[in-house]
């Protein structure tokens, strides 16, 4: 008991003198975490580390290049915690585009092996400057996911989660309210999903309906009501 008793004391007083020692590894500047974001990604070269404030708290956003791949990484300075993580491909090449696109099945196949025990929220073929991609959606736990497949060959292009907070749907328009104004928007048609996230910081309801042969996708302010993007696509 005795010798319990010294260890103790000897700990306390370790706490005191060094209390970075008791406590999380806060980021205390860009260098610190320049120095996590490499830690994480190895032999990636750091382009650039921004400073950001989300929900009160500072965020520090490192970019980071490696081979064909630009990653960003987002960490909250408080406790050194990576929030979001996300690499993209750069400079893709535009082939195969005589080809058939894959089914929904396959690209769906493809996500669960990427993230296992993953949930899939929705699969939706879209076209980016040309190039057809299918965009994956899924959550697991804490973490929402968002996977960019190429639609002709499978390959992976974009891989990304963040971890998403609670919040108090008090400060939003609710769900119902986002449907409104969706539906609205295109009148007669269905809508099959709503969705709350985040983007870039902005909290927002993503609404996908269906009308005819056609499928919509709709990002309305959670707190405004204000509609931030709207997409149409033949349906698949």
């Amino acid at each position: 008991m005795k010798r319990l008793g010294t260890f103790l004391a000897l700990f306390m007083c370790a706490v005191l003198l060094f209390p970075a020692a008791a406590t999380a590894k806060k980021i205390s500047g860009p260098a610190a975490a320049k120095k996590l974001a490499k830690q994480k990604v190895k032999s990636a070269v750091v382009t650039e580390v921004d400073v950001d404030y989300e929900n009160g708290g500072l965020l520090y956003e490192v970019t980071l290049i490696k081979g064909s791949r630009e990653y960003n990484l987002k960490y909250r300075a408080s406790d050194g915690k990576l929030m979001e993580y996300e690499w993209e491909t750069e400079g893709i090449i535009k082939q195969y585009q005589s080809r058939k696109n894959l089914s929904k099945a396959k690209i769906k196949k493809k996500a669960k092996k990427q993230v296992k025990k993953a949930k899939i929220n929705s699969v939706r073929l879209k076209y980016d400057d040309g190039l057809a991609e299918y965009k994956v959606k899924m959550k697991k736990g804490s973490k929402k996911y968002s996977l960019t497949y190429h639609a002709k060959t499978g390959k992976l292009l974009d891989y990304e989660w963040e971890i998403v907070k609670k919040s108090s749907s008090s400060k939003y328009i609710g769900v119902p309210k986002a449907k409104s104004i969706a539906n609205k928007k295109v009148p007669g048609a269905q809508v099959v999903k709503v969705e709350y996230d985040k983007d870039d910081g902005i909290p927002v309801y993503e609404v996908e309906m269906i009308k005819g042969n056609m499928e919509y996708e709709l990002k309305i302010h959670a707190k405004t009501g204000k509609i931030l993007e709207y997409e149409q696509d033949m349906l698949d």
